[in-house]
């Protein structure tokens, strides 16, 4: 875990951290109901996931996307519907920090996500 405040030290521990690290990294909060439910704040990210924009440029706040990829080197997700135009036309996602959404509906069709949110239930720990 990193332990300075240093903004240059903090970039470089980001960019170089372990891909076990970079899923930890690439999670965001939860909506009020979500928090309720699960008595968690926050959870990984995951394709399949409905997250809703509450942060960033005009158009796309609150709006509701479904996660389509995660990039992991960027630390970034892309969401389906919100895409920048490239110089010879063709459309790619545009990267988006996953601190700008928070998710609405999680994907349960992995077992072992499903078991791991519903410890967070009960308040045992499922590693």
């Amino acid at each position: 875990m990193m332990k300075s405040r240093q903004p240059r030290k903090q970039r470089r521990y980001r960019f170089n951290a372990a891909g076990h690290e970079r899923r930890r990294m690439i999670s965001s909060h939860l909506s009020d109901t979500l928090i309720k439910e699960y008595n968690v704040r926050a959870a990984s990210v995951r394709k399949g996931d409905l997250v809703k924009m509450i942060r960033g440029n005009e158009e796309y706040l609150g709006k509701e996307c479904l996660v389509t990829e995660i990039f992991s080197k960027d630390l970034k997700i892309g969401l389906e519907g919100i895409n920048v135009r490239k110089a010879d036309g063709s459309e790619v996602a545009r990267k988006v920090d996953p601190s700008n959404v928070i998710i609405i509906k999680f994907d349960l069709s992995d077992p072992k996500r499903r078991d791991k949110l519903d410890s967070f239930k009960t308040g045992e720990v499922v590693e």
